[in-house]
């Protein structure tokens, strides 16, 4: 009697603990929620729309505004918010505060691996599952929900604040 009253004890402890290690994890986590867009951020987009239709160019000079990549033009369009950018994808997104993409708000850097080798795309967040960048033969905005921009996410980051 007494050694199954111990592994009753034993079993609620250990129950007891897992679920305080794992409400205290949840309590603590570092998951960046979603906001709403800010002036800023509507700015930035407003701003990044008058070059809707600008041909792509790969390799685009930085700060040329005739043609842009897609870093080129995250790049550009950033500075003018006086926010600093490396001029490649890759390196962008070691920039800012890493977002999931269920937390994702308007202005938000979004990448993805459009090369099957890693980080070859950045974007910018649209809101409504849209995307604003310089892809294909221009700037346009796109539907990053579709199946191309869906399965090829890798991360986002928030550089705005």
């Amino acid at each position: 009697m007494i050694a199954t009253n111990k592994r009753l004890l034993k079993s609620i402890l250990s129950v007891s603990l897992c679920a305080t290690v794992g409400f205290t994890a949840l309590s603590l986590s570092t998951a960046t929620q979603a906001s709403a867009a800010t002036e800023k951020s509507k700015e930035l987009i407003t701003y990044g729309e008058k070059y809707i239709g600008t041909p792509y160019l790969y390799g685009a000079i930085p700060y040329m505004t005739n043609a842009f990549d897609c870093s080129s033009f995250t790049q550009y369009v950033y500075d003018n918010f006086d926010i600093s950018l490396p001029r490649s994808s890759s390196d962008q997104s070691a920039k800012g505060k890493k977002i999931s993409k269920g937390y994702l708000s308007v202005g938000d850097l979004v990448f993805f691996n459009t090369n099957g080798i890693g980080i070859s795309h950045v974007a910018i967040y649209a809101g409504d599952n849209k995307i604003l960048h310089s892809a294909g033969k221009s700037v346009k905005i796109s539907d990053m929900s579709t199946g191309y921009w869906k399965k090829s996410f890798v991360t986002a980051r928030r550089v705005l604040s």
